[in-house]
């Protein structure tokens, strides 16, 4: 018996592994794989979409709702709430990207990433498809959750395909207010202080958790013209929670679908270049 041995082997050379020219796709995917294996082998990183919405709603619903009062009368307040719920929840998408890039930067994951033959730009587009994935498990969990407590999706399929829609188009958005304040920011603990004390005022200073007909007329003005209301309002038409909104409401509310559509516009077409330059200047340093 005899064997063979090539060429390389015979003179202590080591191959060079074959490198295979990919496209900007293939390159995010690769990425996005990362972290979504990064979350599978840390599952409790999948605690602010699961265990977080969950409590919001059962105490919103069970807790608080008996003492909010919301138009129509506080029967259906539960599915009034699922809509408040989601849009805060989907707003959170730039916690989770901003927390995310800043701890990949840190640890120099991001150089190791950038020295490799691909796309810049493959890092943020896959960090942005994971983190929108991320977010997308917490609308589902909240939906499973609000048909165990009563919520009913009462305005047909198409309706409820452009609610969920829009969700995801407000997530994109707010992702890249996630890699701005992720690449400007220089530890994780300086993103989770900023983002606390940013979003949670923004989202509760809405019409997410009670009606604004009842706040202070000036208070109520910038409720109503938040973004959050005009998505929370968008998804609960949409859906066939509520009817439209008073004739005394601020225009956003008058028109929630189109008001959301140009926020998510809007806010990208700012964001995004800001972003962009925040990632390229704090990366080539």
């Amino acid at each position: 018996m005899t064997t063979q041995t090539s060429p390389a082997i015979r003179s202590g050379a080591i191959a060079r592994p074959e490198i295979r020219q990919t496209g900007l796709l293939r390159q995010s995917w690769a990425i996005t794989r990362r972290n979504l294996t990064h979350i599978k082998r840390m599952p409790e990183m999948l605690m602010d979409v699961t265990i977080q919405p969950v409590m919001f709603v059962l105490l919103f619903a069970y807790v608080f709702g008996g003492s909010i009062q919301i138009p129509g009368g506080g029967s259906n307040y539960r599915e009034w709430l699922l809509g408040g719920i989601m849009g805060q929840t989907i707003a959170f998408a730039s916690f989770i990207v901003a927390v995310g890039l800043t701890a990949d930067i840190d640890k120099g994951i991001v150089d190791r990433m950038r020295s490799l033959p691909i796309n810049p730009a493959a890092v943020l587009v896959g960090r942005s498809i994971s983190s929108l994935m991320h977010s997308s498990i917490g609308i589902l969990v909240m939906s499973l959750t609000g048909l165990v407590i009563g919520w009913r999706i009462d305005n047909g399929l198409g309706n409820a395909v452009l609610a969920y829609g829009l969700l995801l188009m407000w997530g994109f958005a707010m992702i890249w207010v996630g890699i701005l304040v992720g690449s400007a920011m220089r530890s994780v603990e300086a993103v989770n202080g900023l983002m606390f004390t940013t979003m949670f005022p923004i989202t509760f200073l809405a019409n997410t958790f009670a009606p604004t007909e009842r706040m202070t007329p000036w208070l109520r003005t910038i409720a109503e013209w938040n973004p959050i209301s005009s998505l929370v309002q968008a998804v609960r038409e949409l859906w066939g929670n509520v009817g439209p909104a008073p004739s005394d409401a601020a225009l956003p509310l008058q028109h929630p679908v189109l008001t959301t559509v140009i926020w998510c516009v809007g806010i990208t077409a700012v964001m995004a270049p800001l972003a962009i330059r925040a990632f390229n200047r704090r990366t080539q340093q």
